[in-house]
């Protein structure tokens, strides 16, 4: 089975992108990993790793959602509770909310998620979606 080894990030601002993303990333279970060669990295155990870069070019303007390029990354949590704490400690770290936490009955009846975005226009879903209960 293929896993999701590391995904890059290229941001506006590196040292905005760490106050944004480490305070997420951390309450996510990812550890501080290292600074080196224009970006900054988080790990999950030995797991998928997460690295902030620097962009290597002047003038390209924040992504814009729907455009060719970056849709959003999704977060699976264990819970509602889950889903609204991590919504505050994005919002507490300068995160844009694109949509509150709540329910999203098209996805599923239990479908309960949160959309955040930073300023670089790199948007995050934080989810719970328990199984359905079998009838």
């Amino acid at each position: 089975m293929a896993l999701l080894d590391h995904l890059g990030i290229t941001v506006g601002d590196l040292e905005r992108g760490r106050a944004q993303f480490h305070p997420v990333l951390t309450a996510l279970g990812y550890e501080f990993g290292s600074e080196a060669e224009g970006g900054i990295s988080w790990h999950h155990g030995e797991e998928t790793e997460i690295i902030v870069f620097a962009p290597r070019e002047d003038g390209g303007g924040p992504h814009v959602h729907g455009r060719v390029g970056w849709q959003h990354l999704a977060f699976a949590v264990g819970s509602r509770d889950e889903v609204d704490r991590l919504h505050a400690v994005a919002v507490a770290a300068g995160w844009t909310v694109v949509r509150e936490p709540k329910i999203y009955e098209r996805f599923s009846e239990n479908y309960y998620a949160s959309f955040v975005e930073e300023d670089s226009g790199i948007r995050v879903e934080f989810m719970h979606n328990p199984p359905r209960a079998r009838t």
